[in-house]
């Protein structure tokens, strides 16, 4: 029954995400931790951190870890080709009429108007990622006054290092890794 509900929630995550892999993640949450009660947010959370830092497409990665903790290596290659049939109809779909209607200015309007749908889909899992590190609770549940000091700490030194240096994302996760590992060991919460 878990592997039906896992193959049909990346179903709609594979037909539904529009904008590539980022945008893939608020989908995939509101079926694994909302719709299904699958994962907690914290796990899922731990779990798309993991995909954000191996190589290839975060949609798949996601699609596979998931599948792979809740299933093991059937529901990794379920939730995998859940994730990936959709999208290869649809782009061989898109791909036959766009060939053949390119020079139409109607899709190119079409295609712009998509722009702002795919930011703000964006903006949602940053954002819910964001309020599960500072605050570890969603958006709705956050008390201001439960701000994690170096969680905050850590976001604004990576985010500072990033904008100013443009170092690469591997590099401030590890480094962020790193340094919050660092911080809580020399504040005695965890033992190295």
């Amino acid at each position: 029954m878990v592997l039906l509900k896992l193959f049909f929630a990346f179903i709609q995550v594979g037909m539904f995400s529009v904008g590539g892999g980022y945008a893939a993640i608020p989908l995939i949450q509101e079926q694994i931790v909302n719709t299904y009660g699958l994962m907690t947010l914290e796990e899922f959370s731990d779990l798309i951190t993991v995909a954000e830092m191996t190589p290839g497409p975060i949609s798949i990665n996601s699609a596979t870890f998931v599948g792979m903790r809740l299933a093991g290596v059937p529901g990794a290659l379920l939730c995998s080709l859940g994730c990936i049939i959709p999208s290869f109809c649809i782009c061989l779909l898109l791909a036959y009429f766009y060939y053949k209607y390119r020079t139409v200015s109607g899709v190119q309007v079409v295609l712009g108007s998509l722009r702002p749908a795919v930011v703000a889909l964006i903006g949602s899992a940053g954002t819910s990622i964001l309020m599960l590190g500072l605050f570890q609770t969603e958006i709705k549940n956050v008390v201001l006054g439960d701000i994690r000091l170096v969680e905050l700490g850590i976001f604004i030194a990576a985010l500072y290092i990033l904008r100013k240096f443009k170092a690469s994302a591997v590099t401030i996760i590890l480094g962020s890794g790193v340094a919050g590992t660092i911080i809580y060991a020399l504040m005695g919460e965890i033992s190295v």
